[in-house]
């Protein structure tokens, strides 16, 4: 159960909630749920207990959620130290390969100079680069390509 970002899916949408219920749904302090209220969480009426509508507390959660979001554009990455999506120094990044359709953008921070991850389909890594220059790892090259042979080899 997260407690800095509740899941909005474990609010049922047909039932009203209580404080002691929100806080115990998302795992959360009473006090919580109250400081979620004077923020701009609907209440029913001002009567005792104070009910939540469920479309209410899933709307404010989704609300919470959105404002948060740093969405990164086209040749950005999101610093997390930095809090925001910015263009790596230099404006390089390399590309580093997790699996055959997928992989990481690593860059670095202008500001705080730490290393910034981005994770990117190879397909869509197009899209992505916008003013990046992107060093893709060279393969491997096979033995068989080589122009000496194997120190190990039994041949004369």
């Amino acid at each position: 159960m997260s407690k800095r970002h509740p899941n909005p899916r474990l609010a049922k949408i047909h039932r009203n909630y209580t404080v002691e219920e929100v806080a115990r749904l998302f795992g959360v302090h009473k006090n919580t749920v109250r400081s979620w209220i004077r923020h701009g969480l609907p209440t029913n009426d001002d009567r005792r207990p104070t009910l939540i509508l469920g479309p209410d507390l899933v709307a404010f959660i989704h609300a919470r959620r959105a404002k948060n979001k740093r969405t990164c554009q086209p040749g950005e990455i999101y610093c997390v130290r930095c809090r925001a999506p910015k263009a790596p120094d230099g404006a390089m990044a390399d590309y580093e390969p997790v699996t055959e359709t997928l992989g990481n953008l690593i860059g670095m921070c202008p500001d705080c100079e730490l290393m910034m991850y981005r994770r990117v389909s190879l397909a869509k890594l197009e899209q992505i680069r916008g003013q990046l220059d992107i060093t893709m790892p060279e393969a491997l090259r096979h033995i068989s390509e080589s122009a000496q042979p194997s120190v190990n080899s039994d041949l004369g």
